[in-house]
């Protein structure tokens, strides 16, 4: 059976599931540029409505931003991160309904923003992947490991994110939030993903960024529970994490 070594200790497994947003590719790139234009669209429908937003813009979403209005960061225990599709609609059009739209059409709205922020990701192919990440899959590759996804993001972004960052093919499972009834951190998508790959939950790893894919791996009975830290170094918000690594450099896959 395979290893994986990580700060200074090694642990059999046969699988490794992988968060997407945050641990494959990195998080600011993609939704940084998302959450920019999102916010940009709502700022331009509450302008037209005579309007502002209720309350700080910055915490919508729990984005970080510079002088300049630009997206530079943002909270990883909060909503852009770890929110579903639907929660975040639901926290935008909250917005608008409070300006007056009803809520049926402030969904509308807020459909159409977010759908154009996406074409606009899409333009850009914003995804890059983490620092290591290509050799460490390579790594898995080489072992005979068994990959799979674990994501609160829908299946037809995730297989869009997944080809622009040329790794799909490493992945036996992709399991989105749309597959499964109860999302992180219960433990379904993981155990999902386990079933899919054919492995016990105790042989088997998850990567991730967010507590919420701690508590995930804790709660299906995972073997270990890795977590990334942010690209500032911080780590706090990785509670449930049983060891933590900056990024895939800090891993080790023998055969």
């Amino acid at each position: 059976m395979p290893f994986l070594y990580v700060n200074n200790k090694s642990v059999h497994c046969k699988g490794i599931l992988f968060d997407k947003d945050g641990t494959l590719l990195d998080f600011m790139a993609m939704w940084g540029a998302w959450a920019e234009i999102v916010l940009g669209g709502m700022e331009d429908t509450l302008t037209q409505i005579g309007t502002g937003f209720c309350g700080n813009a910055a915490k919508l979403l729990g984005t970080e931003h510079d002088a300049g209005g630009r997206v530079t960061g943002y909270d990883p225990g909060g909503p852009l991160p770890m929110a579903t599709v639907e929660e975040t609609n639901g926290i935008l059009a909250w917005q608008l309904y409070a300006a007056g739209v009803p809520w049926n059409e402030a969904l509308t709205r807020v459909t159409a923003i977010s759908k154009e922020a996406m074409n606009e990701v899409r333009r850009r192919r914003t995804a890059t992947p983490l620092p290591g990440l290509l050799p460490f899959l390579h790594q898995c590759a080489g072992a005979s490991l068994k990959l799979g996804v674990v994501t609160s993001d829908e299946s037809a972004t995730t297989a869009e994110h997944l080809d622009w960052l040329g790794i799909a093919g490493f992945f036996d499972t992709v399991v989105t939030r749309d597959r499964v009834s109860m999302g992180k951190p219960a433990p379904e998508m993981a155990q999902l993903a386990c079933r899919e790959l054919g492995l016990a939950p105790d042989e088997t790893i998850i990567i991730g960024d967010s507590n919420g894919d701690m508590q995930m791996g804790k709660a299906a009975g995972l073997c270990l529970t890795v977590g990334i830290a942010g690209r500032d170094g911080f780590r706090e918000h990785l509670l449930d994490a049983d060891t933590v690594i900056a990024d895939f450099s800090g891993l080790v896959i023998t055969p």
